[in-house]
């Protein structure tokens, strides 16, 4: 076995690895999940046993982080152990690590169908360009990057679909031990995520006289050579709800109440992933439908109808 490094040491190798690999918004997130968390507990370490990792995972669930948070460290901390592992520096461990049974069950909230309609006939009424990202929000299902990110020429009034081609996040940058935020501009979450999404009529109505007159290097939300970010979207979303008087809803909760308003009209469940640019069906079902109350209660009288 090669000689010895700590962590960190293993750690600086394997960045300036990844780099050549992920995206710069993929990076940032890593470099900062060990920053923040893995270099602090486990940095001047020469190996790591299950029982420190195991008491590590559980002193973050006390600190109030989430169970997706903690594993998506212990991702980051697995592919580091292993990097080190191939170069000859560790041992392999094989850890088994558990997380406490959940006790409720946590799910996005989405909007029920009276207030989807509502939010869409009010745009109807109160065009602005941001009102209308909120539209295309509603009745595509985009995620809030991409929809920042749109500009008209991605606007295909001919064949009727929007061409998600790109996405805008802020991220950080760690330059030594000084830290600030970028806003890039780069390809969607995945290779899925490059997609054709169908406009419905109302929203193809909308658009085409609008695609007549405006610049199609413009972006669609400020309807300018500028963009405006994700952060600030939000909080331009949630005046709007307040305005509304519709119960707090994540932005992200868009994209899954019209996932569920999809499998409400019956569409096949591979169609909705596609349309919402998944690579695994199961994400879909797992995350993005929320069968309310009055789905549950059709079913079960189709199950006694059945019987009788």
């Amino acid at each position: 076995m090669t000689a010895k490094k700590t962590i960190k040491e293993i750690t600086i190798m394997w960045k300036e690895d990844k780099r050549k690999y992920v995206k710069s918004s993929t990076y940032s997130a890593y470099a900062l999940i060990l920053e923040n968390h893995i270099l602090p507990m486990f940095g001047n370490k020469y190996e790591l046993l299950e029982n420190e990792v195991q008491e590590f995972v559980l002193q973050k669930l006390q600190k109030g982080l989430s169970a997706k948070s903690v594993k998506d460290i212990l991702i980051v901390l697995k592919m580091v152990m292993k990097f080190g592992v191939k170069l000859g520096i560790l041992s392999h461990q094989d850890w088994c690590i558990k997380f406490p049974t959940p006790q409720e069950n946590k799910q996005l909230n989405v909007l029920n169908i009276a207030n989807h309609k509502a939010i869409l006939q009010y745009i109807s009424e109160h065009f602005t360009f941001r009102n209308l990202g909120i539209y295309i929000c509603l009745t595509t299902g985009m995620r809030i990057g991409e929809i920042c990110a749109l500009t008209w020429d991605d606007v295909d009034i001919v064949n009727g679909v929007i061409c998600i081609r790109k996405t805008i996040e802020r991220i950080y940058i760690l330059d030594g031990e000084k830290r600030h935020t970028e806003i890039i501009i780069g390809t969607p979450k995945t290779q899925n995520s490059i997609r054709d999404i169908p406009m419905n009529k109302e929203l193809l109505k909308m658009l085409r006289p609008l695609k007549k007159i405006v610049n199609g290097k413009f972006y669609v939300l400020t309807n300018e050579e500028k963009p405006t970010e994700p952060r600030t979207y939000r909080n331009y979303y949630k005046r709007m709800m307040e305005q509304l008087n519709i119960p707090p809803l994540k932005f992200h909760g868009l994209r899954h109440s019209f996932a569920t308003r999809c499998i409400e009209s019956n569409c096949d469940y591979k169609t909705v992933s596609v349309i919402l640019g998944h690579s695994d069906i199961t994400t879909t079902l797992n995350l993005y439908v929320h069968p309310n109350m009055e789905q549950k209660k059709r079913c079960i009288d189709k199950v006694f109808k059945s019987i009788k």
